[in-house]
């Protein structure tokens, strides 16, 4: 005992010493600039070492952001652009046929269909109509997305070097295809800093139900930034965070207390050894203690209006389904989270795309307009940026047997569509083109790195200036690449 109270005397005068050189050094440096000292005065809040906010932002905004937060609708597995926003006629009237060699020239194939002797095109799996102010084409098997065309802008013309699914994942969620590099969260967690003190700036949702394309949380890892970065993933069932409830029997300020001796016990060894780690564990119990009180308000639904959930659809009742994770993310949106994050699986459709591809769309379709609808209605569409796609597309041509009831489609990075809403974007838009099987590019290519710069760029950010060092390089999100779509920017 005598030695645990010698250690926080020592530990005493060492903060009150250096509070007080602080202290000093800051009435001397005003003194000097002619600044006033008084805190009620300039009305700001006085932060020194021993008092620093880790939601307050590392920058600020280069430039006015147009979106303060984001909610990023990811559906694995690559959806196919020719069965949901790229019309292509020519591929009804050439099923069948095979494509010709000058459309898939050089581009690579998966190892999948490396054997195929032959690769005949396959007409799309549904029809198309004309929708919105502009006549902008979309399938029917999105009606609930026909309308909110207006509101979104559709880009057919993103690519990615990834043709495998997790390199493409977390190249299109952390900048590289390989593992160890911060998302996109995690990066904006760590320079913009939380909206809210009571919830992580950076949460997680997996719907349940889609299909069985695995998910790596490599997607939603913090790299090498602080681990309190990370994206903290809400489960399904009756606790969305782990750990998270307090078994009965202790009382609240007991629980108080003790984490107050913890965080004594985490400072004394974080004066003595400086881990950032340290710093990283105080973060997370302080969040965990507050969000015992936030995290069952906001997975409540009982206060939300039936006409609300009949919007979402009917699995909106259900924990763990897209549309349930759809309202969890606006109501998070409403708590200001700063990225939202959902993963939809179910989009990997090698065969039985007919069936596999309307499964896709019924479970995801609704929701998505939903939540788009619903941001709008409450205002916070203008300032929230709505993301919807994911790794890569699908290609025009046939993957295994060719019939006109049923076929497959392999990978392609070549070309695919993704759909974006509020935070600045255009509405009512179509940016980019494809050629007349969706195969190649041929206007507005938007590259992975272009999309993230433009992610960036509307939230304030200089993807270009915003730099983390490690290992003795600086890293940014965009690597060496990616320039801002200043077409779909408002």
């Amino acid at each position: 005992m005598d030695e645990i109270k010698k250690i926080l005397y020592q530990y005493d005068r060492r903060k009150f010493l250096r509070g007080s050189a602080i202290g000093l050094g800051g009435i001397a440096l005003s003194a000097l600039l002619g600044c006033e000292n008084d805190a009620a005065k300039s009305n700001k809040k006085i932060i020194t070492l021993n008092d620093v906010d880790e939601n307050q932002p590392l920058i600020n905004p280069h430039f006015v952001p147009k979106a303060k937060r984001v909610i990023y609708l990811f559906q694995s597995g690559g959806p196919s652009q020719m069965e949901l926003f790229d019309y292509k006629p020519k591929l009804y009237e050439m099923h069948g046929q095979e494509i010709p060699d000058s459309v898939i020239g050089t581009n690579r194939v998966s190892g999948m269909v490396s054997n195929q002797n032959s690769f005949p095109l396959a007409g799309p799996a549904a029809t198309f109509q004309q929708y919105g102010k502009n006549g902008t084409y979309l399938s029917d098997l999105i009606p609930h997305t026909a309308g909110i065309v207006d509101d979104i802008c559709i880009v057919k013309s993103m690519f990615t070097e990834q043709i495998n699914h997790e390199p493409a994942v977390i190249f299109t969620q952390t900048g590289n295809q390989l593992s160890g590099r911060p998302s996109i969260g995690s990066w904006l967690s760590y320079g913009l800093g939380s909206l809210n003190q009571n919830l992580p700036s950076f949460i997680v949702l997996i719907s349940q139900g889609g299909g069985d394309q695995p998910i790596s949380n490599l997607a939603w890892s913090n790299g090498f930034l602080p681990s309190h970065h990370q994206g903290v993933q809400f489960m399904t069932g009756k606790d969305p965070v782990l750990y998270l409830s307090s078994d009965a029997g202790p009382e609240k300020m007991d629980r108080r207390r003790a984490l107050d001796f913890i965080k004594e016990f985490n400072l004394l060894q974080k004066d003595q050894w400086k881990d950032p780690e340290i710093d990283s564990r105080l973060n997370q119990y302080e969040m965990a203690y507050r969000m015992q009180m936030a995290v069952p308000e906001i997975s409540d639904l009982s206060d939300e209006p039936q006409h609300i959930l009949d919007m979402y659809g009917p699995d909106v009742r259900t924990p763990g389904t897209y549309a349930y994770n759809c309202l969890m993310a606006r109501r998070l949106a409403e708590k200001d989270v700063r990225f939202i994050q959902l993963y939809h699986l179910g989009w990997d459709h090698h065969g039985s795309l007919h069936s596999g591809i309307r499964k896709a769309t019924a479970q995801t379709d609704q929701a998505s307009a939903a939540l788009v609808k619903d941001l709008k209605q409450r205002g916070l569409l203008d300032d929230t940026l709505v993301v919807w796609g994911g790794e890569f597309g699908r290609t025009s041509f046939c993957q295994g047997k060719l019939t006109q009831e049923d076929f497959g489609r392999d990978h392609h990075p070549g070309a695919y569509s993704i759909w974006m809403a509020g935070g600045g974007i255009r509405p009512g838009t179509v940016y980019g083109q494809t050629d007349d099987f969706a195969h190649n590019i041929v206007d507005g290519k938007v590259h992975v790195h272009d999309f993230q710069a433009t992610l960036f760029h509307l939230l304030g950010i200089d993807h270009e200036k915003f730099t983390y060092k490690s290992q003795g390089r600086r890293y940014r999100l965009t690597d060496v690449a990616g320039e801002v779509v200043k077409g779909i920017i408002t």
